[in-house]
């Protein structure tokens, strides 16, 4: 559930859609021959299709010819899942219909539908919007920072929390990262029974991992002029005690 906080700087969703697929080591397919599962199996054109090389003994190639001319003949589905172990670890869900077409050692999927589903709802993605944007530059690295932000930068993580409104730190017991995109950082607020996600939005976009060091230094630099919160405070007063 989340936590009254506005999420400015976001991504929209066709840059959602396209990050969550390029992030994603997995999907799984639908199709009238059942639901299979790959894994590394998939890449993406730069006019939004999705390819798809299977393995032989996979019902897929024969779904595609077989399937009516222009007609949808499979779903593909991804999940968004954080690296860092926290509630309710998938951030969203993308699911595209569309036809298979076969291709010389692979097949293409071409998306007719696009819905992306987080925490907000779901969203249908407008296919040319979705053709035309690129995933965020640092969605293939996210997993990787954000297991050494909460693995090797815990006391940045709490100096963090000083710029999240102390109302939405009420009740807090842990505080993580749970994604970074080129637009800000999410802190994930668990609660004995509940969590809610807060946005720190950057003062610029980052475009690339020395940038994104600069932005999340910024950060730090206006948490420390900051009041520690007095939730937190309580909280490791009570643990140190």
């Amino acid at each position: 559930m989340g936590d009254g906080q506005t999420w400015a700087a976001a991504p929209a969703a066709a840059e959602r859609a396209r990050s969550v697929i390029a992030a994603a080591w997995s999907c799984a397919v639908t199709s009238e021959a059942g639901r299979e599962e790959f894994t590394g199996a998939h890449s993406v054109t730069g006019d939004g299709r999705v390819l798809l090389r299977v393995p032989q003994d996979s019902a897929l190639p024969a779904t595609a010819i077989c399937a009516p001319r222009g007609e949808p003949s499979a779903v593909l589905e991804f999940a968004d899942v954080a690296p860092v172990p926290v509630r309710s670890r998938i951030r969203a869900r993308l699911w595209l219909a569309g036809r298979l077409t076969a291709g010389e050692g692979h097949l293409a999927f071409h998306p007719t539908r696009l819905v992306l589903r987080q925490s907000a709802g779901a969203v249908v993605v407008d296919r040319e919007e979705f053709a035309a944007a690129a995933p965020d530059p640092l969605a293939t690295a996210e997993a990787r920072l954000l297991t050494h932000l909460a693995d090797c930068h815990g006391d940045a993580v709490e100096r963090l929390t000083r710029l999240v409104d102390p109302a939405s730190l009420h009740g807090a017991v842990r505080v993580r990262p749970l994604a970074v995109d080129r637009h800000g950082l999410t802190l994930r607020i668990e609660r004995v029974r509940a969590h809610g996600d807060v946005r720190l939005p950057f003062h610029r976009p980052a475009d690339d991992l020395a940038q994104l060091t600069e932005r999340v230094h910024v950060l730090l630099g206006r948490a420390d002029g900051a009041a520690c919160p007095r939730a937190l405070h309580r909280r490791h007063t009570d643990r140190d005690g």
